[in-house]
């Protein structure tokens, strides 16, 4: 599975997958955090395509198929797969706003300080403007990074040691503690804070979120269910964040 110049060096398993989550994960939570402060995002597209070559690099072609990288076997999950992240979003949304409403402790009104911030909102042709720039950009660079990533080799190097089943697992934890750099550790009037029961929820939700990604992996037999079911993701996240947030 992997390439031959890497063959000499480790093996194809739960370390390499590891190995890579510390590799390409800790500067990608330091350099959120650090966007947090500055406003400043365009640096965390660096990591995200350093994610879509990863397999590339380690992965010689069977070796990039078995981890899901082919045509679907069903393509009617691809529309399910699609709803499917849309639903979670959606689900995340309405327990956010019951929980703690317009507050920062709501993990979607944290998150769209960065937008508004920058300006973004101002009249509804520039809401439109925004909302289409905002999702075309969420439902290319980190869903198709991060999944030929998480569900991709990661998966499959813990696959190959410890099953689908604890592989799934190990990348969703990876994938949702990843996530605490965008929510729960925040910067806040100029003070960094825990947030310690919304970030809870939050972790809950993005590890939730995952093991639907590698379902949809599942029931399309490709890497696409899964790109396309975070897509999903991101579109109604921007959706709630410019047409129900920010107003």
């Amino acid at each position: 599975m992997l390439r031959p110049i890497w063959q000499k060096l480790f093996k194809f398993n739960w370390i390499l997958g590891l190995a890579l989550v510390l590799l390409l994960g800790i500067p990608r939570f330091i350099i959120v955090l650090n966007a947090n402060v500055s406003g400043n995002y365009s640096r965390i597209a660096v990591i995200f395509i350093l994610m879509w070559f990863t397999p590339l690099i380690f992965l010689t072609k069977d070796g990039r198929r078995s981890i899901g990288i082919k045509n679907p076997v069903n393509y009617s999950w691809l529309l399910y797969s699609f709803l499917a992240g849309i639903a979670i979003c959606t689900i995340m949304y309405f327990v956010g706003i019951g929980l703690f409403k317009l507050s920062y402790n709501n993990w979607f009104v944290y998150i769209s300080k960065s937008y508004h911030a920058s300006g973004a909102v101002f009249n509804d042709k520039q809401r439109l403007t925004n909302f289409l720039i905002y999702s075309f950009t969420g439902m290319t660079f980190s869903p198709v990074g991060e999944e030929l990533f998480y569900r991709g080799i990661v998966h499959g190097s813990f696959a190959v040691t410890f099953g689908e089943k604890k592989a799934s697992i190990a990348d969703s934890t990876a994938f949702a503690l990843t996530h605490l750099a965008h929510f729960g550790i925040v910067y806040i009037f100029g003070v960094w804070q825990f947030l310690f029961i919304p970030a809870l929820l939050w972790v809950f939700f993005m590890f939730l979120s995952s093991i639907l990604f590698f379902q949809c992996k599942k029931k399309t037999g490709s890497i696409l269910g899964a790109i396309i079911c975070h897509a999903g993701f991101n579109l109604a996240m921007m959706y709630f964040i410019f047409y129900h947030i920010l107003k």
